[in-house]
C-alpha cells in the first residue's frame, strides 16, 4: 500500500489551516504579507544571513514556517490530539506551567523532531489543557466540568481516520485529503457559545481563558504565527498596515546572534458571539480572543545558556513590567538591554562557555586534510578551519513570553486564578504518554553533526 509522506500531510494541513485562518480573521492575511515583505528586504540587505540559511537548508521553511495554539477542556481531548497530531509526525515535546503567570493552563507543544522534518515543514501547534481545578468556586468548577464532559471536539469520521493510520501504519492518498478536511473542523470557529451570557460571565470572572475554553463547541485556533526575520522591522511597521501591535516584544533584546524566540502580536479581535437565551432566541455579545502573533526565531541555548537567561529575565521583571498601554516601553527596552548587557553576543563565546547549542560540519579544507588529522583536538580542527560550526534553531516556546501575549490581549482587568505547583505528571497521564525533553533533542542534533564532520575528516570518535 502506498501511504502519503507524513511531511506532506502536514503541509497539507498547515496550508489549509492558514487559508481557513485567513478568511476568519482578514488582519492576518495582512500580517503574512508584511511578514514576507521584511524577510525579503532582510535577506537583500545581509547576504551573509542568506548564505547561512541557504548552506543549512533553511531558506525554504522561513515564508512556510507556522504556529498555531489551542486550548483543550478535558483530558481526552488532549489524549485524542495527540493521535492526531502523530498522523503528521507531530510529536509533545517540552511541558510548559503556565499557572506560574496566572494562566490556568498547562501545556505542550506539537511538532515535528527529526532535522529533516523540521527542514521539510516545522509546523507546531502549542496546546494547552484546563486545569479546572485551579478554579476555587466550587459550583463554578463543576459547571465547567459538565459542560465540557457533554462536548465531543473531534467529527466521527476524523476518529476513523486516525485509527486507520496507526492500524495500516499511514494514509493513501484519498485517506489523506480526508484527513486534512476532517481534521480541521476541530480547530475552526464557531459564533455560537453553547452557554449562556449569564454563565460566560461567571466563567470570565474567573479567568478570560476559562470562557473561552468552556463556552464553545471546539478549541477554535487562536492565532497561526509566522515567522519574521527582523521582528523589530515588522513591530515599527504594524501600525501603517493597520495592525494594532502589542506594546513590547517579549523575550530576549536584540542582538547580534538571536537567542530563543522574540514575540510580538496585534490585539485580539472584539467578535460578536451569539448566546442562547429563553425560548430559543440568542442573545448578541461580544468575545475577545483570537489575535495575529509572528515570532523570531533564535539559537537554541544549552540548560546553562536557558538558566542564565530566565535568571536575567526574571530580575528585568522584578524591576519593571510593561504598561499594557506602551508607557513605560523604552524604560523596559532600556532595562532589558542593561540586564544582558554581559550574556555573550558572539557565537565562539558561547560555544566556549556552553551556553548554546551548535551544529557542526566539516569545511572543505578539511575534508582535503582527510586521513592525516588524527589527534586533533576539536578546538583545534576549528582553529585551523577544519571544522565550522552555526547555532542550532531554537524550535520550542517560552512560558513567560506566552504568558506575556496572552496578558496584552486580555486587558488590564485579567483576575488572577491562584498560583499553582506545577503538574507534569497529571499533564502526561491525560496526554498518555510522556513529554519529549527539548534539551535531549538539540544535544542529539550537535553530537551526531560532530560525529558526521569527523568521519569526514576521518577522525574516529
Amino acid at each position: 500500500m502506498s501511504f502519503v509522506e507524513q511531511n506532506i500531510i502536514r503541509t497539507m494541513f498547515s496550508r489549509a489551516m492558514s487559508d481557513m485562518y485567513k478568511k476568519e480573521v482578514p488582519q492576518y492575511q495582512a500580517l503574512l504579507k508584511l511578514a514576507a515583505e521584511v524577510n525579503q528586504q532582510t535577506l537583500e540587505a545581509d547576504p551573509h544571513l542568506y548564505h547561512s540559511l541557504n548552506e543549512a537548508n533553511e531558506l525554504q521553511r522561513i515564508n512556510e514556517e507556522r504556529h498555531g495554539a489551542i486550548r483543550l477542556g478535558k483530558a481526552e481531548e488532549l489524549a485524542m490530539i495527540r493521535r492526531l497530531f502523530a498522523v503528521m509526525g507531530m510529536h509533545p515535546v517540552g511541558y510548559y506551567d503556565l499557572s506560574v503567570a496566572a494562566m490556568p493552563v498547562h501545556s505542550t507543544a506539537f511538532r515535528p523532531i527529526k532535522d529533516t522534518d523540521l527542514k521539510k515543514n516545522p509546523f507546531r501547534i502549542f496546546t494547552s489543557l484546563l486545569r479546572t481545578e485551579l478554579i476555587e468556586n466550587t459550583k463554578i468548577r463543576q459547571m465547567a466540568e459538565e459542560i465540557l464532559a457533554s462536548r465531543d471536539i473531534f467529527t466521527a469520521h476524523v476518529r476513523e481516520l486516525i485509527d486507520i493510520h496507526e492500524i495500516n501504519g499511514g494514509l493513501d492518498h484519498d485517506e489523506a485529503q480526508e484527513f486534512v478536511r476532517e481534521a480541521l473542523a476541530t480547530f475552526h470557529w464557531h459564533q455560537q457559545a453553547t452557554i449562556s451570557f449569564e454563565n460566560y460571565v461567571l466563567l470570565t470572572k474567573v479567568h478570560p481563558l476559562v470562557a473561552d475554553v468552556v463556552s464553545f463547541k471546539g478549541p477554535h485556533i487562536n492565532h497561526l504565527t509566522p515567522r519574521t526575520l527582523d521582528i523589530n522591522a515588522v513591530q515599527n511597521i504594524m501600525p501603517s498596515k493597520g495592525l494594532n501591535p502589542k506594546a513590547v516584544i517579549e523575550g530576549p533584546p536584540e542582538r547580534k546572534i538571536p537567542i530563543l524566540l522574540r514575540q510580538t502580536s496585534f490585539k485580539a479581535l472584539e467578535e460578536s458571539i451569539s448566546f442562547p437565551s429563553n425560548n430559543n432566541n440568542y442573545q448578541e455579545e461580544q468575545h475577545k480572543a483570537r489575535f495575529g502573533e509572528i515570532e523570531q526565531r533564535g539559537a537554541a541555548l544549552t540548560p546553562k545558556g536557558k538558566n542564565l537567561y530566565e535568571q536575567k529575565i526574571a530580575i528585568v521583571r522584578n524591576n519593571i513590567i510593561p504598561n499594557l498601554d506602551g508607557s513605560n516601553a523604552d524604560e523596559y527596552y532600556a532595562v532589558l538591554k542593561q540586564e544582558f548587557a554581559d550574556f555573550p553576543d558572539d557565537i565562539a563565546l558561547m560555544r566556549q562557555q556552553g551556553l548554546v547549542y551548535v551544529e557542526y560540519g566539516a569545511t572543505k579544507e578539511g575534508i582535503k586534510k582527510a586521513g592525516s588529522l588524527s589527534g586533533e583536538e576539536l578546538n583545534t580542527l576549528i582553529a585551523k578551519g577544519y571544522i565550522e560550526y552555526s547555532p542550532i534553531t531554537y524550535e520550542d516556546f517560552l512560558p513567560v513570553s506566552a504568558a506575556g501575549i496572552f496578558t496584552s490581549n486580555l486587558g488590564e482587568n485579567c483576575p488572577q486564578i491562584i498560583v499553582a505547583e506545577a503538574n507534569q505528571e497529571a499533564f502526561e497521564d491525560a496526554l498518555g504518554t510522556k513529554t519529549l525533553d527539548p534539551f535531549a533533542l538539540y544535544e542529539a542534533k550537535q553530537v551526531n553533526s560532530l560525529k558526521m564532520a569527523l568521519e569526514q575528516l576521518g577522525i574516529s570518535n
